[in-house]
């Protein structure tokens, strides 16, 4: 939920023959070969790159790509990126690969761009001021432009150059700060998650961590009917319950935050769901054997590794009632096809639902992507961990900088 207003593109104004530093989140998964293994994430940039485009502005691309810590690091060159944008964009525009903001090249390259032209800075993280959101790097930044758009939502709970501090010196200096049409969509989207959504709401959690969804889960109890758990995550809620997970994934160390969730829940009245079946296997492999045992008695040498289909069909009886339903986060090892049914059944059950639906997370849209269901769900939001903090509440420093 924001505090205040965000600015838009609309405040803009006439931007014909003006440089846009245009953020954007094309830190996408790469295949061994160095090519784009799922442009998703570079095709929603492409409405905000089209509007400015068609105004007359000169854009200048900017995003990380992996995690350089700081180093160049040639495998994550930001050219990959920039010509699978050029592809997508259908010879409507030529994208530039650039050099780092800092090099003459790279000044004199922005320099000779007209309107309508589209080039692409190499790999922010390349610079450790990046991520330390050194005012320094922004500086650097700031020379290129005489505007600036934040399309980048899946950077928007990073506090780092391009997101804060770069914002902020252009406000700083008179010069405008504004969202882009995808971090717009995502903020009014999540956010009507947060203000009233139509009940039943249904809440999907998946995963490897419970630890990485601890505070979403406690967010979500003041605001949903059902909680349903599976993937990994749930052998810890499962093992602080007393039951048998033999070699499934358990974080010991949070079992009593996992028992203070579960008491939260039932004062509040919301029904947390677990598996009750599971596919268990000896490891993570597609030629093992596996068998389908009940959740609470896991073979001591086997682990977890999806959930069965008496769970499935229980998660579906549930979903076929909600109105609302939230999804994050795969039931089992979806990318080995022997523990891929748990989060297919999943996806189809929430995509026949009569429900407002949106699905948030890498993994989760990947498989929803694999089972050929795009357009049976309502929003796919583009966010992972920012998805997660904005449903928690928390502020964005990168949503914060672009309110009123």
């Amino acid at each position: 939920m924001t505090a205040g207003r965000l600015r838009t593109l609309e405040e803009l104004g006439d931007v014909a023959g003006t440089r846009v530093f245009l953020r954007v989140d094309l830190n996408v998964p790469l295949a061994d070969d160095g090519s784009v293994a799922d442009d998703s994430r570079i095709a929603a940039s492409i409405p905000t790159i089209d509007e400015l485009r068609e105004r007359g502005a000169v854009l200048v691309l900017a995003s990380h790509l992996g995690r350089p810590n700081g180093v160049p690091k040639d495998e994550l060159r930001t050219r990959v990126v920039a010509d699978a944008l050029a592809g997508l964009l259908a010879g409507r525009a030529s994208v530039q690969a650039l050099g780092m903001p800092g090099e003459q090249e790279t000044i004199d390259a922005v320099g000779r761009l007209v309107p309508g032209d589209v080039a692409m800075l190499e790999n922010l993280r390349f610079d450790p001021g990046e991520e330390g959101n050194d005012p320094r790097f922004a500086g650097t930044l700031a020379e290129l432009a005489d505007a600036y758009v934040n399309d980048a939502f899946g950077a928007a709970h990073r506090a780092h150059a391009s997101v804060v501090a770069l914002p902020e010196l252009m406000l700083a200096s008179g010069r405008p700060a504004v969202a882009g049409r995808l971090l717009q969509k995502e903020v009014e989207i999540l956010g009507s998650l947060l203000e009233g959504p139509e009940s039943p709401y249904v809440a999907v959690l998946g995963g490897a961590k419970v630890s990485d969804k601890l505070g979403v889960i406690e967010a979500l109890i003041q605001r949903v009917d059902h909680i349903l758990i599976g993937g990994a995550m749930a052998f810890t809620l499962l093992a602080a319950e007393g039951a048998s997970v033999g070699r499934s994934r358990v974080e010991e160390d949070r079992m009593e935050e996992v028992r203070g969730i579960r008491r939260t829940a039932e004062a509040a009245g919301v029904r947390i769901e677990l598996p009750t079946d599971v596919v268990a296997a000896a490891e993570p492999a597609l030629d093992v054997p596996r068998t389908t045992v009940p959740a609470r008695e896991i073979p001591d040498d086997l682990m977890g590794l999806d959930i069965g289909p008496a769970t499935v069909d229980a998660f579906a009886r549930v979903i076929a009632d909600a109105k609302t339903v939230l999804w994050n986060g795969p039931m089992g090892v979806f990318e080995l096809e022997p523990f891929s049914g748990g989060t297919r059944g999943v996806a189809l059950a929430i995509a026949r639902a009569n429900a407002y639906s949106v699905v948030g997370g890498g993994d989760s849209i990947a498989a929803v992507r694999q089972a050929g269901l795009e357009g049976s769900f309502d929003h796919l939001s583009t966010g992972g961990g920012a998805s997660l903090e904005f449903l928690e509440g928390r502020p964005l420093p990168g949503i914060t900088i672009l309110e009123d």
